[in-house]
């Protein structure tokens, strides 16, 4: 692969469990940095033609029942700026076994499963297909991994890997890894491994994008990944690319606040963004006497 196209998949996937399903919160420090789940389970939305703001509307109605009945959850959700209309949304747990308790916990609290079916009818018109799959974090293969809490935007790819060729998957990531680390060392990047889902053998690869500006800095970068590389390696890395993918898909997403559940220091960090306040009512002009 060129290094252009691999800076163009290096993404974050914040493809997750919708409000109705799932349940454990982001673990946020105190500067609002999210630390990347171990485990994310994936929905995804595909919308109608024309439905994205009734789409968005239902969606913000399960963020109000989240909250008013105070579960224990947080998700962030995003809007596809390419390829087909469509929604992600994500939550992270530690475990499989975490995603089970937290998924019973939120089903004793009083209510609120009859509230998310009802509300899930009226979503579920806006849409034309939904698909759902779980991926495992892969620390040996991310750099610098982490969420800012500004985090407007989405880069979001999918790799399947030929059946057989792991080995060459692995040397790959080496490979781009080291000359990131040597030639662009801020990139921030979580890989994960699906476990269950519609791939023989899928990898997301992930990074938190904060506005279109960054993303014209990661192509301006590019030139110090190629020097970092070399020719000689440049060269192997496009033999491995060849060698062991089977596809990718590259879509470019947007951070949309009013159909996610932030953890708290992300609100907190920016206020503005996650909770607008809303516009001013315009007063009306006083009448004119009568003359």
């Amino acid at each position: 692969m060129t290094s252009n196209n691999w800076k163009q998949t290096i993404v974050l996937a914040f493809l997750v469990c919708s409000a109705a399903a799932s349940t454990t919160a982001l673990k946020a420090q105190d500067d609002g940095t999210t630390s990347p789940p171990k485990v994310l389970y994936i929905v995804r939305e595909m919308v109608k033609p024309g439905k994205g703001a009734a789409h968005e509307k239902s969606e913000a109605a399960f963020v109000s029942a989240l909250a008013a009945a105070k579960a224990p959850t947080h998700y962030l959700a995003a809007e596809s700026l390419s390829g087909p209309d469509r929604a992600l949304f994500m939550n992270g747990f530690s475990s499989f076994a975490d995603m089970e308790e937290q998924h019973k916990a939120m089903g004793k609290i009083p209510g609120l499963n009859a509230t998310l079916d009802r509300l899930n009818t009226i979503d579920g018109e806006l849409l034309t297909e939904t698909g759902e799959s779980a991926w495992t974090r892969r620390d040996e293969m991310s750099l610098n991994s982490s969420y800012p809490p500004k985090t407007h935007l989405l880069e979001i790819s999918v790799y399947e890997i030929k059946p057989g060729h792991e080995k060459e998957w692995d040397e790959t990531v080496k490979l781009v890894k080291a000359g990131y680390q040597k030639g662009v060392p801020s990139s921030v990047w979580t890989i994960y491994e699906e476990a269950y889902g519609p791939y023989m053998n899928g990898f997301l690869v992930i990074v938190p994008i904060g506005s279109m500006s960054d993303v014209d800095k990661f192509f301006t970068q590019d030139k110090d990944f190629v020097a970092a590389m070399g020719t000689d390696g440049m060269k192997k890395l496009a033999e491995l690319e060849a060698s062991c993918v089977q596809s990718v898909q590259t879509n470019l997403f947007v951070v949309a606040p009013k159909m996610s559940a932030p953890p708290d220091a992300w609100v907190k960090a920016e206020p503005d963004f996650w909770k607008p306040k809303a516009p001013a009512p315009v007063k009306k002009a006083d009448a004119k006497p009568a003359q």
